[in-house]
């Protein structure tokens, strides 16, 4: 499938059904990772022409990645990132985790969105938040686009610098991703302090099944969505 550039149609149609003028795009990275922190970026464009290439951060090289990241984050009307860490997820789940990464990412911002548009189909950030779930929002919109690209670049530059400090791991190459580096040291090492420690692949690994931690706190319910061409719900 040729290349389709993400475009501000969904940024628009907010603004003209809503009136909100300021609406940030919202992404994450490292939610299926094994070890290190779940990042999220939020960014606000504005609807000025994006770089050249930018798409959902996946579709591109690590090369291509950095370079475009260097120029989003001069590009970007604003953008914060927040980080929930391996504790954080173990105690509270993944989708509490992602709301208060999330929630710090917004907070962060020397602006405060209207509305946010949210990568996926699922509403992990709920109220007081107005949010548009858009689904590969990161391949469609220019705001998500944005903050998919700046969260995948900081956060492996993050789990490089761990890298430095467990090289068995692998994680310049794998952001904390399985792979088959990263079991191996798991299975001769066990977990560094930057595992989470809840998840199941402590449950393969037999001589470190005792430093398992049971997560105990229940998932938050999370507020009203809408997908991409749904109908606005919202009392604005």
């Amino acid at each position: 499938m040729p290349y389709q550039p993400p475009t501000h149609s969904v940024e628009r149609s907010l603004r003209a059904t809503t009136g909100a003028k300021i609406v940030a795009g919202v992404d994450e990275v490292g939610r299926g990772a094994w070890a290190g922190p779940v990042t999220v970026c939020a960014a606000v464009t504005g609807l000025r022409r994006p770089p050249d290439g930018l798409t959902d951060s996946k579709l591109l090289t690590p090369k291509r990645r950095l370079a475009l990241a260097g120029v989003l984050e001069s590009w970007v009307t604003a953008y914060a990132l927040g980080d929930a860490s391996p504790l954080e997820i173990d105690e509270l789940g993944m989708t509490a985790a992602l709301r208060l990464a999330a929630t710090r990412a917004l907070d962060a911002l020397p602006v405060r969105p209207e509305v946010v548009i949210l990568d996926g189909k699922h509403d992990y950030l709920g109220d007081p938040w107005k949010v548009r779930t858009v689904i590969k929002g990161d391949q469609s919109c220019v705001v998500v686009a944005a903050a998919s690209v700046i969260a995948k670049v900081r956060r492996d530059a993050m789990m490089a610098e761990l890298g430095s400090e467990h090289a068995d791991f692998g994680f310049c190459d794998n952001a904390g991703y399985p792979s088959p580096v990263h079991r191996a040291a798991l299975e001769e090492l066990g977990p560094t302090p930057y595992h989470r420690l809840s998840w199941s692949y402590l449950d393969t690994l037999p001589k470190w099944q005792h430093l398992k931690r049971v997560r105990v706190f229940p998932e938050p319910r999370t507020g009203a969505s809408l997908e991409a061409g749904g109908q606005l719900g919202f009392d604005f």
